[in-house]
């Protein structure tokens, strides 16, 4: 049978771009509802090319078969609080940076989800990396932190996403769980709400070892 293993944050009233209203409830309806109150890229999110692009596809438009499919875990958990990630830091496993190719970055930094340095010391993608991917024309791109770029950083931030998007490479940020999985590659699940024209959504970021 195979595994599935959940590599999301949850969601939580409190988290940033996280709130819950009471619509209704069973002590006055008998029922529980509410209202949820969501930052387009809270949590484990995934980006759409229009995030960064003013002429870039809407979420409903994002190509489905780039969000399901075979990923490889790449292992950077060597790398250290703020550090750009290279093209050098990828050079043992450059055979799988591939057309078509869904990359996941382990870098263990969701364990500092609930900490003050999450959003401001994380690892980052280098613009020069981001520009091999986009060459290599990888399908998606998931990472264990809250942006693939520094958010301290506005011409990185832009620069960075901006390169992706505009390959239409899916991007998937804020992962958790990595390295809760025993393989190198796995089947991948990162869905989007089919929102109009959305430039992001959370998404329930699953990863499947073996098969049925």
């Amino acid at each position: 049978m195979p595994r599935i293993v959940d590599l999301s944050l949850t969601l939580r009233p409190g988290m940033q771009g996280v709130e819950y209203e009471d619509r209704s409830t069973f002590a006055s309806k008998g029922w529980h509802t509410r209202v949820l109150h969501l930052y387009s890229h809270a949590g484990t999110h995934l980006d759409a090319p229009s995030h960064f692009l003013e002429d870039g596809l809407s979420l409903e438009r994002v190509a489905l078969e780039k969000c399901i499919g075979p990923a490889w875990v790449i292992d950077l958990s060597f790398l250290q609080p703020r550090e750009m990630i290279t093209v050098e830091h990828l050079a043992h496993c450059a055979e799988r940076v591939t057309y078509g190719a869904r990359l996941l970055l382990k870098t263990g930094w969701s364990a500092h989800a609930d900490m003050p340095d999450y959003r401001t010391h994380f690892p980052r993608v280098s613009v020069s990396l981001a520009q091999w991917f986009a060459q290599r024309g990888i399908f998606l791109l998931g990472v264990e932190t809250p942006a693939v770029a520094s958010m301290e950083d506005r011409e990185e931030l832009i620069t960075v996403h901006q390169t992706l998007l505009r390959a239409e490479i899916v991007i998937v940020e804020g992962l958790a769980n990595l390295d809760a999985l025993s393989t190198d590659q796995v089947t991948f699940i990162a869905l989007p709400l089919k929102l109009q024209d959305g430039d992001g959504s959370p998404v329930r970021a699953v990863a499947i070892e073996g098969s049925w």
